[in-house]
């Protein structure tokens, strides 16, 4: 039986390409970026030029890409990082409160340590509103975090407003990209973000490793010490392999973009279009256009997600309910009550999320069989 992966906001499966790309970095060309011999400058320059590749995919500066293992990195990093250096200026940070684990999780750290976290609610559609932003900060406001598209339901959100709105307030602005990096177009300046995070494997790149990007004369605490590398901002030895494989992954998804986001777009469509259709009592989350172009989230009636989930995947059907971090939960998801939904319906989710090896074919079997698996555990 062949497996059907729906499951692209998870991870992706690296390009050929990026594999092809990265491999002489495993064997050949091995040599440490900080050696002074001629592997280590081998090594150095193909840093360099991956960090001129990814710094031009999202219009910044090469010396703004610090490389590092991944956006949970990355987040901590910049949340814990402007912490750190603006602690004398105050001590308020205000972040939505759909923003991923890996803000979420440090801002509460960071609320045990005496600073007070704002968080702001969203609309039914998961929509942050820019106003309650600039009500929320204070003279004590030193980091606004909201990203640019969440991860389980799909909405994009007004990040370019709310950018202008921090800008004008001197505040540095946090905005996590994992899910648009790659997907749609991303220009920091566009955006007015001063910090970026990003991970290789959610582009069709490498797992471990991504880049975090810091605005030139950002003031932000190195998170790792022990070596001067990544201008020393970020200590361990540099991966070479892995920072070549993201420069490599952003290169094709630029080269393919406008045409990936309209074929993902349209099945993405028939997804949010005929699975209500077909099925009763399914709610659509997520907005219905500032979305995600291959993001369909639904939440079903009087169903358990986990054994829909284990159904689709005897069918050979690979979906999630919503982030892969907090898989296993048996709570509901924050994000779906943050939306307004129940707890039992919010424990009936279901995200499908496509991407660059996802057929009609694909699409046709998925509306085919969970019809039936649905009607089955509704029994």
């Amino acid at each position: 039986m062949e497996r059907i992966y729906f499951d692209y906001a998870s991870t992706t499966p690296a390009d050929s390409r990026v594999i092809e790309a990265m491999e002489p970095y495993f064997y050949t060309r091995f040599g440490n970026p900080a050696s002074p011999h001629a592997f280590g400058r081998e090594a150095l320059k193909a840093m360099e030029d991956a960090r001129q590749g990814v710094a031009r995919s999202i219009d910044a500066r090469p010396e703004e890409i610090i490389f590092n293992s991944g956006a949970t990195e990355g987040n901590n990093h910049a949340l814990l990082g402007i912490a750190r250096s603006f602690k004398e200026k105050g001590r308020h940070i205000v972040l939505s409160t759909i923003e991923h684990h890996s803000l979420e999780a440090p801002a509460a750290y960071l609320a045990k340590e005496g600073y007070k976290i704002t968080y702001l609610p969203v609309s039914r559609e998961g929509l942050v509103d820019p106003g309650q932003v600039q009500t929320a900060i204070t003279d004590e406001t030193i980091l606004v975090a909201v990203m640019h598209a969440n991860n389980e339901i799909g909405t994009i959100e007004p990040v370019a407003e709310i950018g202008k709105i921090a800008r004008a307030k001197g505040i540095p602005f946090l905005v996590d990209a994992v899910q648009t990096v790659g997907h749609i177009p991303v220009h920091v300046d566009e955006l007015g973000a001063d910090l970026l995070t990003m991970s290789a494997h959610k582009f069709y790149g490498p797992k471990g490793v991504g880049a975090l990007y810091v605005r030139k004369k950002t003031k932000l605490a190195s998170f790792l010490l022990g070596g001067g590398q990544e201008g020393g901002r970020r200590a361990s030895t540099q991966n070479v392999a892995g920072a070549v494989g993201l420069a490599k992954a952003l290169e094709l998804c630029h080269e393919n973009m406008s045409q990936e986001m309209t074929a993902q777009t349209r099945l993405r469509d028939q997804l949010l279009t005929e699975i209500p259709r077909r099925i009763s009592g399914v709610v659509i989350n997520g907005h219905r256009t500032s979305r995600l172009p291959n993001n369909a989230h639904f939440a079903f009636e009087k169903l358990s997600g986990e054994s829909l989930l284990m159904s689709l995947d005897m069918a050979g059907i690979c979906a999630s309910m919503g982030s892969a971090c907090k898989a296993g939960a048996m709570e509901p998801s924050r994000i779906l009550l943050a939306i307004g939904l129940s707890d039992g319906l919010a424990h009936g989710a279901l995200r499908v999320t496509v991407g660059r090896w996802t057929t009609q074919a694909h699409i046709d079997y998925l509306l085919e069989q969970l019809p039936r698996i649905v009607k089955g555990l509704r029994i």
